[in-house]
């Protein structure tokens, strides 16, 4: 007999019983307000098309590289997942994939795949039976038919999940069709893009070059020239903020950054499009383009997102064999004080500029995050990332950030996923989270209920909102 799957009303909640009962009060207060999910990896596609998905296996599974990354680190093949080889796709037939991921599902016990997935299917799919390899055929034939439903196409579940606004990313060499065909479509829902210019920007990419080719035809700029490259980021930067994006995003190695004259920066420039650069060049020139990014911020008003610390394709076979973003990333160590020290000489008084930081790296949080958001005007933090976007994850953060920058130097939540159904889940799990973390506070009798309740409406919604600009008059009239 199959085991039931229900999701318990307390979960994740302070198991102290008036904690508790806080806690359950505070998140009455906020369960259902809309989401805001600033950034993500969704696929505009998705929304420009509004066609149904197929299956379970390529909609819940291939897409998602927690989970085969889990499964990989068991000894699951990927071909056997049906995951994409740089090659082609792999003759795997998806309802056998599907039997393999829940003959293995036991793995993701006491994860947040395993919260998020079973929010999924429970409260998205409405299935009441575990996952396990006697309801694998189950599963697969039931969401297999819900998805050829008109409910479950994306808009319908964009609408269903009470998605308010919800931003994805492109390359600044994408040209952004699947948000136009989107702002044509007549549908109210709020798409956005965010300007991620990695791909022009990392000589050290193997696909730098095509990108930079790219780049020249969308913006008819002589990008091999410095002063025509920093020109070909402003028209860009403009296409996409006419496309509804409010921010940039910066997925660096490091965190560095460099404030070099013009002359130097030319010269750099000139040895990079060469090809005859070191990583050392590749690396400075990284770190001088985030503060040109900070610069051109100071102008368009876009907020900055800075991502460092993750040693990609850590997996040389697997990379040769699968490509990028097969589970195979690893956090690295990360310092902010000093590699961020040249932006901040430069921009870090400056109330026009706003730049969001992340981590991998937990050690820096108290260390070097909150002290640097507790003091210069223009930083703030972005929640616990990737690695950490769990419960303990999330409360490490709080309870390491809060004492020095506060919680108004902090930017609420966001999912940044690739997995459309599980962003309802990822929301859910943060605002139980928070309220748990107030109810402790207000049980301490460090926060007044009504501060508390305050407080949970502002890590909601109010923080996100104001954070990535959302609302001002210049980004709502480009997105409409």
């Amino acid at each position: 007999m199959a085991r039931a799957l229900e999701l318990h009303p307390d979960r994740l909640f302070p198991a102290e019983p008036a904690t508790r009962a806080i806690a359950r009060a505070l998140y009455a207060e906020v369960a259902t307000l809309p989401i805001v999910s600033p950034h993500g990896h969704t696929d505009p596609t998705w929304f420009a098309e509004n066609a149904n998905w197929t299956d379970a296996t390529s909609l819940l599974l291939a897409p998602d590289h927690y989970l085969y990354r889990m499964l990989y680190s068991q000894g699951v093949d990927l071909d056997a997942l049906a995951i994409p080889r740089l090659s082609g796709m792999p003759a795997t037939d998806p309802r056998t994939a599907w039997k393999l991921f829940a003959e293995h599902y036991t793995l993701f016990r006491g994860t947040p795949s395993r919260l998020w997935l079973d929010h999924v299917f429970s409260d998205v799919f409405g299935i009441d039976v575990a996952l396990e390899a006697s309801t694998a055929d189950r599963y697969f034939d039931l969401i297999g038919e819900m998805l050829a439903s008109d409910a479950f196409r994306p808009r319908a579940l964009f609408d269903r999940f009470g998605i308010e606004f919800l931003a994805t990313t492109e390359g600044a060499h994408d040209d952004l069709a699947a948000h136009r065909r989107i702002r044509q479509s007549g549908w109210n829902g709020r798409v956005v893009t965010t300007y991620r210019p990695d791909g022009v920007i990392d000589v050290e990419h193997e696909a730098f070059k095509p990108a930079m080719m790219r780049f020249a035809e969308l913006t008819g700029e002589d990008v091999y020239d410095w002063k025509g490259y920093l020109a070909a980021h402003r028209k860009r930067r403009a296409d996409f903020r006419a496309a509804g994006a409010t921010a940039t995003d910066h997925g660096h190695p490091t965190a560095a950054t460099a404030n070099l004259s013009r002359v130097e920066a030319e010269a750099l420039f000139a040895k990079v499009t060469r090809g005859d650069w070191t990583p050392a060049d590749a690396e400075l020139f990284r770190a001088q383009m985030l503060t040109e990014m900070a610069a051109m911020s100071v102008d368009d008003g876009m907020v900055m997102q800075i991502h460092p610390g993750s040693s990609r394709n850590h997996n040389a076979g697997l990379f040769a064999s699968h490509g990028r973003d097969k589970g195979a990333d690893i956090p690295t160590g990360t310092d902010y004080v000093h590699a961020l020290k040249p932006l901040l000489d430069r921009f870090g008084t400056s109330t026009r500029l706003s730049i969001i930081l992340f981590t991998l790296d937990e050690s820096t949080y108290a260390r070097e995050l909150a002290p640097l958001a507790g003091h210069y005007p223009c930083l703030k933090l972005g929640p616990s990332w990737w690695f950490h976007d769990s419960p303990e994850g999330m409360r490490r953060f709080r309870e390491m950030t809060t004492e020095t920058a506060g919680f108004y130097n902090t930017v609420g939540f966001n999912d940044d996923t690739r997995a459309f159904l599980s962003i309802p889940a990822r929301h859910d799990v943060a605002r139980r989270i928070d309220c748990g973390f107030l109810a402790r506070l207000v049980a301490e009798h460090r926060l007044a209920d009504w501060e508390a309740a305050d407080l949970a409406h502002e890590l909601t919604s109010g923080l996100v909102r104001r954070a990535y600009r959302i609302d001002e008059p210049h980004f709502a009239a480009q997105a409409a």
